[in-house]
C-alpha cells in the first residue's frame, strides 16, 4: 500500500475527518445508479418483488444471514474514490457490479430463506457447514461456476449458491451455452427454478440488521486505511535473491530502468492475473508482488529498457507459481511446516472475496 506521503494534497485534507460526520449517503452518490442497475436486472429476470436493501459500511458483504447488502462507504464520495485508488485499489463500474451480483445472491438466499429448503442442501451442501477462511479449491472444477476472481464458489454452500445467482444474474453469460454439460448447470437450473418460483412473492424476511453503517464509524479516514494497512500486513517470508537474479540484470545497462519500477508499472496487472487465475486471496497476493518489488529495490536489480514485455511475461509465471505454491501446500516455498504469509482475520461478516478491508471501530 503506498504511503500517505503520496497522496495528492487536494485529497489529504479528508484524511482528519472521522468517516462518521462526512454525511455520506446512499441516494445522489455515485454508488446510486449501481444500486438501480442491480434492480434493474432483477427485474429483467423475473424477479420483480425481489429489491436487496442496501446500506454504506466498510467492506461488500452481507451480515450472516441478514438480508441486506453492504457497500464500502468509499464509493459514495468521489473524492474518498479518488483516496482508495491512490491508497489501494479502487472497483471500477465493471468488479462494482460483480460484487452487487454475488451479494444479491447473499441476499436472495436469506430472504427466502432458501438455505433451509432440503433441495438447496442437496444440491449446495449444508449451510452450517464452518465457514473457513482458508479453503483448499480445486481449479478449473466443473462442479462449480466461476464468477468472482478465483474458485470463490468452492469455500462454502452459500458461497456457491451466490456465485451461481451472479452468473445466472449477469447480462450476457450465456450461462447455458458456458456451462453446458457441466454438473454445475443443476445448479443454475435450480436458481432459475427459484426466481420463476418467487419471481411475483414478497420475500419472506424483507429486512435484517445491519452490522456497521458510516454513521457508526468513529475512526477518521486516515485511521481507517492504517488499521487496514496493519490488518494486512502480510510478512512474506521468502529468499528472492537468487530467483529474481535470473529475471533482471544485477548491474545496470546501457539504457536501464530499476527492476523496481517495472513491478511498480505493472502492479495491478500482476495482481488482478495472479489473483484471477490462482484463487489466492487478493491481498495474499498483493503483499507478494510488494515483496518483489521492495526485493528488487533492496538488489538494486535492472531492466532493459525496451524489454518490459518479456519481464512482465517473467513476472507473472514467477508470481503465479509462488501464488500456487501457496494454495496448495499453505507457503510460498512449498515447505510444509512454514508459514509463507498470515492472513488478515475475518470481521464475522460474509466478506468479499480478497477478505476484509478493515473494521469501523
Amino acid at each position: 500500500m503506498p504511503g500517505f506521503e503520496t497522496i495528492d494534497p487536494e485529497l489529504r485534507d479528508v484524511l482528519g475527518k472521522r468517516i462518521r460526520e462526512l454525511g455520506l449517503k446512499l441516494e445522489g452518490s455515485p454508488v446510486e445508479p449501481y444500486v438501480r442497475q442491480l434492480y434493474k436486472e432483477l427485474e429483467r429476470r423475473g424477479l420483480r418483488k425481489f429489491r436487496p436493501v442496501c446500506y454504506l459500511t466498510d467492506e461488500w458483504g452481507c451480515p450472516d444471514m441478514q438480508p441486506v447488502l453492504g457497500i464500502p462507504f468509499y464509493l459514495a464520495d468521489p473524492n474518498l474514490g479518488k483516496l482508495e485508488r491512490a491508497i489501494d485499489d479502487l472497483e471500477d463500474s465493471r468488479e462494482i457490479m460483480r460484487y452487487m451480483r454475488h451479494e444479491a445472491g447473499h441476499v436472495f438466499n436469506y430472504a427466502y430463506r432458501l438455505y433451509a429448503r432440503p433441495d438447496w442442501v442437496a444440491l449446495f451442501g449444508p449451510f452450517d457447514r464452518p465457514y473457513r477462511e482458508k479453503y483448499r479449491p480445486v481449479p478449473f472444477s466443473r462442479n462449480y461456476v466461476r464468477h468472482m476472481e478465483g474458485w470463490y464458489a468452492q469455500k462454502h454452500p452459500d458461497e456457491d449458491f451466490a456465485e451461481t445467482f451472479a452468473v445466472w444474474l449477469t447480462p450476457g453469460s450465456a450461462w447455458r451455452r458456458r456451462y453446458n454439460g457441466w454438473p454445475a448447470m443443476r445448479k443454475l437450473r435450480y436458481v432459475d427454478r427459484m426466481a420463476r418460483r418467487f419471481g411475483d412473492e414478497d420475500p419472506i424476511v424483507r429486512t435484517g440488521e445491519v452490522d456497521i453503517t458510516v454513521d457508526d464509524m468513529r475512526l477518521t479516514v486516515e485511521e481507517f486505511y492504517k488499521r487496514a494497512e496493519k490488518e494486512r500486513d502480510l510478512r512474506v517470508d521468502l529468499a528472492m535473491d537468487a530467483h529474481l537474479s535470473e529475471i533482471f540484470l544485477t548491474r545496470k545497462p546501457r539504457e536501464g530502468r530499476p527492476a523496481a519500477a517495472i513491478v511498480t508499472k505493472y502492479r495491478r496487472e500482476l495482481i488482478d492475473k495472479i489473483t484471477y487465475w490462482t484463487g489466492v486471496r487478493r491481498a495474499v497476493v498483493r503483499a507478494l508482488v510488494e515483496a518483489i518489488s521492495k526485493n528488487c529495490e533492496r538488489l538494486k536489480l535492472w531492466g532493459e529498457v525496451g524489454h518490459e514485455p518479456a519481464y512482465l511475461v517473467e513476472l507473472t509465471a514467477f508470481g503465479t507459481t509462488l501464488a500456487m505454491n501457496f494454495l496448495t501446500r499453505g507457503t510460498f516455498t512449498g515447505d510444509r511446516g512454514r508459514t509463507g504469509a498470515k492472513e488478515p482475520r475475518s470481521n464475522g461478516k460474509r466478506p468479499r472475496p480478497e477478505g476484509p478491508k478493515s473494521e469501523a471501530n
